[in-house]
């Protein structure tokens, strides 16, 4: 086997690792929720990401259902050119005290429907609300969305992930909340020990894999068999 064999085997090898990632990135894209300022107790933007995952067809309608066991008393709605939204406004099962407010309804789904248009195929756009006040004593809100396509098709963003089970198909957008921030402390000397053997092993069988990989080549470009 010549060393220009093992070459062109070795870049075939790379290239096909790369496809199989760009098709597991591109079969991950859900719909998501984000936050840049959430925090219990506070007021906060919510940024929906809302990918067209067709090759074909546009993204035109999104729901997207907000807690009715911790409401918000106050949502507001991204106006977006191109696109109604309509706030649906519903009776609590139970009063749910809301700071200083007792609510007895809430806004409990938000939509957005393009007037033409639509997000395209393949390509994904930002949804956003304002909302407050964000529960306090939860480290998680769910936000269960329906997304609907101009070709009939209805993809339900529904499922709640549950810990130590495997990623549901359609999970719903969750958002994960955190108290406060939290200082970084200062490392110990058996800490950076730690990382320092840490990378000194990982630096350790890297040099080791490429120099048997140089050494594999070395062997195979060799000179062939002596003749007698």
């Amino acid at each position: 086997m010549s060393k220009k064999f093992v070459l062109r085997a070795a870049a075939v090898t790379a290239a096909s690792a790369l496809v199989f990632v760009g098709a597991a990135n591109s079969a991950s894209a859900h719909v998501t929720v984000s936050s840049p300022d959430a925090k219990p107790g506070g007021y906060a933007k919510l940024v929906f990401r809302v990918p067209s995952e067709s090759d074909t067809a546009s993204t035109t309608k999104l729901v997207v259902s907000l807690p009715k066991d911790r409401p918000f008393s106050s949502v507001g709605a991204q106006v977006k050119d191109g696109w109604k939204v309509v706030k649906t406004t519903e009776k609590l099962p139970a009063p749910v005290k809301v700071g200083d407010v007792t609510l007895t309804e809430a806004i409990t789904t938000v939509t957005w429907t393009a007037a033409a248009g639509g997000v395209p195929p393949n390509d994904f756009d930002e949804f956003a609300l304002s909302v407050g006040r964000i529960p306090e004593g939860v480290d998680t809100l769910n936000f269960p969305a329906v997304q609907t396509y101009n070709d009939g098709e209805v993809v339900k963003w529904e499922q709640i992930a549950k810990d130590g089970a495997d990623k549901p198909e359609h999970p719903a957008p969750s958002l994960k909340l955190t108290t406060a921030i939290t200082p970084v402390a200062a490392t110990t000397d058996a800490e950076d020990e730690g990382g320092t053997d840490t990378l000194a092993r990982v630096l350790g069988g890297a040099g080791l894999l490429l120099g048997l990989i140089g050494l594999g080549l070395g062997l195979r470009a060799g000179p062939g068999k002596a003749t007698s």
